[in-house]
């Protein structure tokens, strides 16, 4: 009577199945960190980029602000250095971005600036006043008036 009458041998074989060693364990773990380090730091990126994207439209958004607070402004009082100065005290608009980061610099100039002097008003991320830099003393008299409005914040990423 033979034993192997199922099918089943009972003799073993000269090459036995192969097994998942220690070392292409660790070598899988490996690869698998490596994968999500990477998928996690690409998603970091991604992130700072988007921050970044909305700082820079919050930017523009309050230099538009700003020339719109300009523009309503009456000539006379677009020309005094204390009533641009007493607006500046804010930021343009609520964002939390330009309350906390960014430094606004309003130059307002006679046009066309016979001396190259103007009237430069800063206004410093959570400073609660303007800083007037210099006057003007053609600005009162200008029939024309030149605005520039610029933010400047540091970005790192």
């Amino acid at each position: 009577m033979r034993n192997d009458s199922y099918g089943v041998s009972l003799k073993r074989s000269k090459n036995p199945p192969a097994g998942v060693t220690l070392v292409e364990t660790m070598v899988a773990v490996a690869l698998v960190a490596v994968f999500f380090v990477s998928i996690f730091e690409v998603n970091g990126l991604c992130l700072r980029y988007i921050k970044s994207s909305k700082n820079n439209v919050a930017a523009l958004q309050g230099v538009q602000d700003r020339l719109e607070q300009l523009r309503n402004m009456s000539f006379a009082n677009l020309t005094s250095a204390s009533s641009v100065q007493s607006l500046m005290v804010t930021p343009a608009n609520g964002s939390e971005f330009l309350a906390r980061s960014p430094t606004e610099v309003v130059t307002l100039s006679a046009y066309p600036t016979p001396d190259a002097s103007n009237t430069q008003i800063t206004l410093s991320a959570g400073a609660s006043s303007a800083n007037m830099n210099s006057t003007d003393s053609n600005l009162a008299n200008a029939k024309l008036v030149k605005i520039n409005v610029t933010y400047t914040w540091t970005e790192t990423f």
